[in-house]
């Protein structure tokens, strides 16, 4: 289920990429100092090459910095647009119902199945068109 995000965790789906950004100068041999905005202040501005993706030239995979909002512990929160599909998988014993979600700030090649008994519970305002 999603929940809140933090810089350098583990996992599917779980690190952001936003910018493009300026990099400044090259700090020893393996990281780089990025010219961050000052919605960033809190951020250090110092990256490891590892956490540096080249910038492509496709806008449709740049994410506004004004659409996120990040908290002063580096985290945010990921929230549901819409739920596109639904399925049920039948297991040995019993079927486990799943729904495809667009998240808010991905676009539709980042869609996610999650369990729709988490996702209901949670966000209830969701389902009103699936019935």
């Amino acid at each position: 289920m999603k929940g809140v995000m933090r810089f350098g965790k583990k996992g599917k789906l779980s690190q952001r990429f936003i910018g493009p950004y300026q990099i400044l100068r090259r700090v020893g041999r393996v990281a780089y100092e990025l010219e961050l905005p000052l919605a960033l202040k809190f951020v250090h501005p110092v990256f490891h090459v590892s956490m540096l993706w080249k910038c492509v030239g496709d806008p449709s995979r740049v994410v506004p910095i004004e659409d996120v909002q990040i908290t002063e512990e580096l985290s945010y929160e990921e929230t549901p647009v819409a739920i596109l599909d639904r399925q049920v998988r039948k297991l040995r014993t019993k079927e486990v119902a799943s729904v495809k979600v667009l998240w808010r700030n991905k676009n539709r090649d980042e869609v996610t199945w999650e369990a729709e008994d988490g996702m209901r519970s949670k966000y209830p305002h969701l389902f009103h068109t699936l019935g």
